[in-house]
């Protein structure tokens, strides 16, 4: 299995354009978040979690010639806003996209995109097949994908276990049944805004503590607002088997 982090960042807090503090003016190119979203193959098959409204910025920059499934977390626009820019896998590829996600986020997706969706088919626009999944174990293609139920505030939201490998972004809170799905996992990527608590998603402490208890051979920090720090000082911080993920980072499992 080979993992793309194609963004480790996110919408919340003070716009890049406006801000002048050392994150967003650093020149470290680890400090240049885009929104969050990684890049999965595995089994002989593609797969990319999330499309935020760098999409398409971050498929050109990781030259990604095929996507064969897209799986949704949740249903916030820094998650779906990109997804009109799967057009281009749909000509490429002449098939529909498959879009695996919660009833809640195909809703707000025929909200959002309700073009894509329209009776009449206007040509060129995108062209997706909708898979509803509930919080138990589904396939895509030969691969095993099991769905971890955590909560983002009052708003449920899917990470997703593949093999010994799973993500968790968007979350502040993972009751006891669904942490025993951690059991085992190798590599863990899970969410920290900031040092500060936050309503809605984990604290850099609060990641650390699920961290410690999944004792995972690596873990990395994702869905980092400026706030957090910069990579090379918050790296220095940190346990010898987390660090800060990176857009752009690759591993393999």
């Amino acid at each position: 299995m080979k993992i793309t982090m194609l963004g480790t960042g996110t919408s919340q807090g003070v716009p890049v354009i406006a801000c002048s503090c050392p994150v967003c003016r650093s020149l470290d190119f680890r400090d240049k978040r885009l929104r969050c979203s990684i890049y999965i193959e595995v089994d002989g098959i593609s797969l990319v979690v999330d499309t935020g409204p760098d999409f398409r910025q971050q498929m050109l920059r990781e030259n990604i010639q095929r996507v064969d499934a897209i799986l949704f977390t949740h249903q916030h626009k820094d998650h779906t806003a990109g997804l009109d820019d799967v057009r281009a896998f749909n000509f490429k590829q002449q098939m529909d996209m498959p879009i695996y996600g919660r009833r809640e986020v195909m809703e707000q997706l025929k909200l959002e995109f309700s073009y894509i969706f329209s009776p009449i088919r206007y040509p060129g626009i995108p062209s997706v097949a909708l898979f509803e999944i509930r919080n138990q174990a589904f396939a895509v293609g030969n691969t095993t994908v099991l769905p971890i139920l955590v909560q983002h505030h009052t708003l449920s939201v899917f990470g997703f276990r593949i093999g010994n490998f799973t993500y968790i972004t968007d979350a502040n809170f993972i009751a006891e049944e669904e942490m025993a799905k951690l059991v085992g996992t190798e590599v863990l990527i899970i969410n920290a805004l900031k040092k500060e608590p936050h309503i809605s998603h984990f604290s850099l402490a609060e990641a650390l503590a699920v961290i410690a208890r999944v004792q995972p051979r690596q873990a990395y920090i994702t869905h980092l607002s400026h706030q957090m720090g910069s990579h090379a000082e918050v790296n220095r911080e940190l346990p010898p088997n987390v660090a800060l993920a990176f857009d752009g980072l690759k591993f393999e499992l």
